[in-house]
C-alpha cells in the first residue's frame, strides 16, 4: 500500500514537471492588438517580406552550399564604395569580413609607382568613423627593385570623402524610391477596395 501511495506521488510530480515544461517551452502569451494586424494578407506578406522574414516553400528543397550574401547590394556605403573605386582593379573583396582591396595601379606616365587601396568597413552606417581607408605604395628604381609603404596624403581622405558622399546619394535615392512605391502600392490597395 505504502509503495503504491509513494509510486503515485512521483508519477504525480513527474506529470506536473512535464505540464510544467510544456506550458512554459510555448512562451508567455502575449496578446495582439487587432489594430496593428495589416487588413489584407498580401500586405502581411509584402511587409514580412521586407523585413527578412518567414520562408518560400520553394527554397525548402535548395541545398545552399555557402552563404548567400544577396543583401550587399542594399548596403549604401558597400556600393559608394564599388562605384568609386571602380577606375582601379579589385583584387579582394568581401562583404562579410568588410574588406575591399584594390590591385596595384598606375597613371600610364609614371609605370614605376603604383597605389593599392584598402577599404574596411567598421560600420553599416553613413559616418566618417564608420569607413577606413588605407593607401600602399611602391616605388620601383630602375633595376626594377621595388619598397612598398603606407601612403598618406590628402588622396586617403579624398577617397573616403568621396565614398561617404556617394553614400549619402544613395541611400536619399534609396529612400525616395521607396517612399514612391510605397505610395504606389497603397494607392493600387486603396482602388482594388473600391
Amino acid at each position: 500500500m505504502k509503495k503504491n501511495r509513494t509510486k503515485q506521488l512521483v508519477e504525480l510530480i513527474v506529470t506536473s514537471i512535464f505540464i510544467i515544461l510544456f506550458v512554459y517551452s510555448c512562451g508567455i502569451y502575449r496578446p495582439v492588438d487587432a489594430k496593428k494586424i495589416p487588413p489584407s494578407a498580401q500586405e502581411r506578406v509584402k511587409q514580412n517580406i521586407e523585413k527578412g522574414e518567414g520562408f518560400r516553400a520553394k527554397n525548402l528543397l535548395k541545398r545552399n552550399s555557402g552563404g548567400n550574401f544577396d543583401f550587399a547590394t542594399s548596403n549604401e556605403m558597400w556600393r559608394a564604395t564599388l562605384d568609386v573605386l571602380d577606375f582601379a582593379p579589385l583584387s579582394n573583396v568581401d562583404y562579410s569580413g568588410g574588406l575591399i582591396i584594390t590591385d596595384w595601379f598606375n597613371e600610364k606616365k609614371n609605370k614605376k609607382n603604383s597605389l593599392k587601396i584598402t577599404v574596411r568597413f567598421l560600420s553599416n552606417e553613413i559616418r566618417s568613423d564608420g569607413i577606413e581607408v588605407t593607401l600602399h605604395k611602391k616605388e620601383c628604381d630602375n633595376n626594377l627593385e621595388c619598397s612598398i609603404g603606407k601612403y598618406s596624403g590628402k588622396l586617403n581622405n579624398e577617397i573616403k570623402l568621396a565614398i561617404l558622399k556617394k553614400a549619402t546619394i544613395l541611400q536619399k535615392a534609396s529612400k525616395d524610391k521607396y517612399k514612391k512605391e510605397m505610395g504606389e502600392y497603397k494607392t493600387n490597395n486603396l482602388e482594388k477596395a473600391d
